[in-house]
């Protein structure tokens, strides 16, 4: 559908992050074998640090900061002219300083993607994550700690 917004393609893999996020849970996919433990996204099926094949899923806090972003002009395609200005952001999450996800910067979970102003996002603020539901698929979204 051309004019409907992206939603993420969900695989095996990654089927449990997109399952904990409906459930307004932000949990990354961890290592389970004992002398490892390293968390990793995107999920995969082996441990890129000692090749184990057990997982888990830890929850985390759903506190960050924006690593980086970017603000589209013009958007790039025609779902999201009616919200250009927006954002897209990369959140460096503080559980995992190593884990790193993209969302959007909104003002709450169900505003719209120009409810920032682009003039107030900086690198280092600190966010939260908050949950909506993007075409039928709960995404996490990101909120400034301190608006």
């Amino acid at each position: 559908m051309a004019d409907a917004l992206l939603t993420p393609v969900t695989d095996d893999d990654g089927a449990p992050f997109w399952e904990y996020a409906a459930q307004g849970e932000l949990r990354i996919q961890a290592c389970a074998a004992p002398a490892c433990g390293e968390l990793r996204f995107p999920p995969r099926p082996c441990c890129p640090h000692c090749q184990s094949f057990d997982s888990e899923w830890r929850k985390m806090s759903g506190r960050g900061r924006i690593w980086s972003y970017v603000v589209p002009h013009p958007p790039l395609l025609p779902a999201y002219a009616a919200q250009a200005p927006y954002n897209a952001i990369v959140v460096e999450l503080a559980d995992a300083p190593r884990i790193r996800l993209v969302g959007n910067l909104v003002t709450r979970a169900d505003a719209p993607l120009d409810s920032v102003d682009p003039a107030k996002i900086r690198i280092g603020a600190k966010v939260q994550a908050v949950f909506a539901e993007v075409e039928g698929v709960v995404v996490p979204r990101w909120t400034l700690e301190r608006p």
